[in-house]
């Protein structure tokens, strides 16, 4: 072959493989971004690498499905801070937050973070006993029984207000805190009643979540001990969004409960 033909076959070539990776590397970037993987939220979780992950279903009835992440030797270190539940909403599971890396984050500043699948989600079958708001509390008060948790904070977006708001009306004096996240459901109870409720609560709901956010808001600002904390360029999953700044405003939150 001429070296002027051997030339222009070795450029085709390395522009044909160029070309290859310049479209294979986006596909890769993206697989890293689902699978979780956030170097800077790993740093920020520190000791989230020592934590240990349990994934089961507690006992009892209805059973129920959970995954938790507890800071191992650092838990010791965390003595007093209150445990964290988290619920879900309507189109997630626990999964979401231990895909998000929240479960980890927690875990490695010390607190024991648990996330669990709501009746008929995930890997918890359904359960008779939530159709009424009365059954969902008595849900919540099997959940907290089985797990342990005394006091702990609720974490609750979107339609697990449906789980979350009866228990906070009627078990107020149960939880540490409360995190709603524009949930459903505010609407249902009167401001006289949320004004009895004395926990401290943080509202979350991202700035372009124009619905159910503000919404939610006019009903929760009757609890007298709220604060509120409007994520940026964030819509109605605000902590799917904007994690790094939710993780922000709910760590803040936690650290300033006695």
């Amino acid at each position: 072959m001429p070296p002027a033909r051997s030339r222009l076959g070795l450029l085709l070539l390395g522009a044909l493989l160029t070309l290859v990776l310049y479209l294979l590397l986006p596909g890769a970037q993206r697989g890293q971004r689902l699978a979780g993987a956030r170097p800077e939220e790993g740093k920020r979780g520190r000791g989230a690498a020592n934590a240990t992950t349990r994934a089961a279903t507690a006992a009892g009835e209805p059973p129920v499905f959970y995954r938790e992440l507890s800071a191992g030797p650092r838990a010791a270190a965390g003595a007093g801070r209150p445990d964290v539940l988290f619920l879900h909403g309507q189109a997630f599971t626990s999964k979401t937050w231990e895909a998000l890396g929240t479960l980890a984050l927690l875990a490695g500043e010390g607190y024991r973070a648990v996330a669990i699948d709501l009746p008929g989600y995930g890997d918890s079958p359904p359960a008779e006993m939530v159709v009424t708001a009365q059954g969902r509390v008595a849900f919540l008060d099997h959940v907290l029984q089985e797990l342990g948790m005394r006091r702990p904070v609720l974490v609750s977006p979107s339609m697990s207000g449906r789980f979350a708001l009866p228990f906070l009306v009627a078990r107020g004096d149960r939880l540490a805190g409360f995190v709603p996240i524009a949930p459903v459901g505010t609407k249902d109870y009167a401001a006289e009643q949320y004004r009895r409720v004395q926990t401290p609560t943080l509202i979350l709901y991202g700035d372009r979540d124009t619905s159910l956010g503000p919404q939610a808001l006019q009903s929760l600002r009757h609890l007298p001990g709220h604060r509120v904390a409007v994520v940026a360029d964030a819509g109605h999953a605000c902590y799917l969004d904007k994690p790094e700044d939710f993780h922000r405003a709910l760590l803040g939150f936690l650290r300033q409960l006695k």
